[in-house]
């Protein structure tokens, strides 16, 4: 049986992601249900018509794959709450995106701004509710540690702060697959495949609700960065996202200075952020914007308008290798012309910032990974609406995880890979028209 290591502390968000607190227990684990009690007493709220715990059904012929992740999550649990209408989180508890009140009945639509267009005291709300964010531990929510991912018996379950959760999703969905204790070279659940846009779409909807849940400020947005055509970092600056050093040490006066990186330090394949709970062996933040000879400047404005030209949402063979495809593009394998396969855009942007963003299974440790993720969405979301972007385009695929029918690991409750490729607006979110000097007799990028 798993072994589970949790330390109770108090905390004031709730959460919908992986290994709710309540369902690591050994009863848990040995009927594989994670359907929770809700206020009513009934598992998943199912007395108050918020949802059922449902029973997966395995796929058909699937291989016995050991990676705890595929197939997610019948590995550890075949039932799971199913929530109505409305409702959502791991015990139906919670609400869909973009929907308030205690019966979910509200909807409310936030703009997601740049982050120069925040005032002075927004700007100071946004860092203060980082820094809360980063301290306050989660009661309900735990997360997955191991030195050796091949024996079980030495899994454990640890607490985390509410930033750390969210930077330990992308870390654990971005780890090596293993099948029958190989490990698939870069093969992983986040990248290189058509789940990339959604994937990140998920984790900064999943962050921005627990941001607001913590707070109660259902207004709060994540603003983005406009990095087009920049010669420097603009926006690291003490004031905003920091300074650095030569060697990449932030400087002290600055936010995030003091900032640690959970999972750092120790990037092997058959390990599950083995240090969790020992913030003294972490890492603390570093970047070195500029400085890496074959990303000298941020991707360009025409960079990112002749990525919207290209109208396929992704092509064969769906990885980092597909030509004429706006994902692959996008997520920077392949040059906005649609043909030369090198780095652009997105990668460009975390090989650019150097440091903790530059590695890239711990990257979202580093706040500015939000800043740069909310610009990617926000491109993703200017070419669905100029094609028409909807589930019915995701395509049939043979990437591990990426199918459109297949559960985004590591969430709960079930978010399909091609349910997020749908309007941001059926999010509760929108962007702002946010315009920043560029070329004269250029087109304008909204």
């Amino acid at each position: 049986m798993l072994h589970i290591i949790i330390f109770l502390t108090f905390c004031l968000c709730f959460v919908e992601s992986q290994f709710p607190r309540v369902c690591t227990s050994e009863a848990a684990f040995r009927t594989k249900t994670c359907c929770p009690l809700w206020k009513d007493k009934s598992p998943c709220g199912s007395l108050s018509g918020r949802g059922r715990c449902r029973s997966w059904t395995a796929k058909e012929s699937i291989p016995q794959y050991n990676d705890d992740r595929l197939d997610w999550p019948r590995h550890y649990y075949e039932n799971t709450c199913e929530c109505f209408g409305n409702y959502s989180g791991y015990d139906c508890g919670d609400c869909r995106f973009g929907h308030h009140g205690e019966k979910c009945e509200r909807k409310k639509i936030i703009i997601r701004r740049e982050i120069r267009e925040l005032s002075p005291l927004e700007q100071k709300r946004f860092f203060s509710y980082l820094a809360l964010a980063k301290t306050t531990k989660s009661q309900d929510f735990v997360v997955l540690s191991t030195g050796d991912r091949h024996h079980r018996e030495t899994y454990r379950f640890v607490d985390a702060s509410l930033y750390d959760i969210f930077a330990w999703l992308h870390y654990y969905s971005m780890k090596t697959i293993m099948i029958n204790s190989t490990f698939i070279p870069n093969k992983n659940f986040a990248h290189q495949g058509p789940a990339f846009p959604g994937w990140h779409r998920l984790g900064l909807l999943f962050l921005e609700r627990q941001m607001q849940l913590m707070t109660g400020d259902e207004d709060f947005a994540l603003p983005y960065y406009d990095w087009r055509g920049e010669k420097n970092c603009s926006i690291c600056t003490d004031e905003l996202m920091g300074t650095n050093d030569a060697q990449g040490v932030l400087n002290p006066y600055s936010h995030f200075s003091f900032w640690k990186a959970i999972c750092s330090g120790f990037n092997f394949p058959d390990e599950y952020c083995p240090l969790a709970d020992a913030e003294y062996k972490m890492e603390r933040l570093h970047r070195r914007p500029g400085t890496t000879p074959y990303a000298p400047n941020l991707p360009t404005f025409d960079d990112v308008e002749n990525a919207l030209k290209l109208k396929d949402f992704d092509t064969l063979p769906f990885n980092e290798t597909s030509l004429h495809s706006f994902r692959n593009a996008l997520e920077g394998f392949l040059a906005p012309d649609g043909v030369t396969l090198r780095r652009s855009i997105h990668n460009l942007v975390h090989i650019y910032l150097g440091g903790t963003m530059s590695q890239i299974p711990i990257s979202s440790n580093d706040p500015i990974f939000i800043l740069h993720h909310g610009f990617i969405d926000k491109i993703f979301e200017t070419w669905m609406s100029t094609y028409n972007g909807s589930p019915e385009i995701y395509p049939e695929n043979s990437e591990l995880g990426q199918g459109p029918d297949d559960c985004i690991t590591p969430y709960f409750p079930c978010y399909k890979n091609k349910d997020l490729i749908r309007k941001s607006i059926e999010f509760g979110y929108e962007y702002s028209s946010f315009h920043r000097k560029r070329p004269l007799g250029k087109k304008r990028f909204h």
